[in-house]
């Protein structure tokens, strides 16, 4: 088992507490909205905190059809998600397993740091490639500048 994965951060002028709440609270409902030729839905089971698990449902221009995931940690004060991944993408093929950590740091400006990390079980070095991370990474990183977007262009949206 090889061990590989991504730790990235962007700068965002909105606050770490509206990112957080558009971001993973409500995504499910947000997503969609803003994001429509590539989410179809999200369907969350649970009541959206640790345990619960969240379906993303792609349309057909996405590369993949959907993914699965598991709440690990839903930290409202800290402003910290963490998931892993239970079915989707190339998991079973390419890796067995992936886990995901999301944080929002507030900043002294009034806007907060978003750092991304995504770590991946490979069943082997071949097997999973620098490519594969960087679409999984990028769309992550997509999804959440499109959210901040949506959020400056709203300043009421999740205040």
């Amino acid at each position: 088992m090889i061990t590989k994965g991504y730790n990235t951060q962007f700068v965002s002028p909105v606050s770490a507490a509206r990112m957080f709440k558009a971001g993973v609270v409500d995504a499910h409902n947000l997503v969609p909205k803003i994001m429509p030729f590539i989410v179809k839905e999200i369907v969350v089971e649970g009541d959206g905190k640790a345990g619960s698990t969240k379906r993303m449902n792609f349309t057909d221009e996405a590369k993949i059809s959907y993914v699965k995931e598991r709440v690990d940690e839903l930290d409202e004060e800290k402003y910290v998600y963490k998931y892993t991944l239970l079915e989707g993408a190339k998991l079973g093929e390419q890796y067995e397993s992936s886990n995901y950590e999301m944080s929002f740091e507030p900043t002294k400006e009034g806007g907060c740091v978003c750092k991304m990390v995504g770590t991946f079980n490979a069943y082997t070095d071949e097997g999973f490639t620098e490519d594969d991370i960087n679409v999984g990474k990028n769309g992550v990183f997509g999804m959440y500048k499109s959210i901040e977007a949506y959020l400056i262009a709203n300043p009421q949206a999740y205040a």
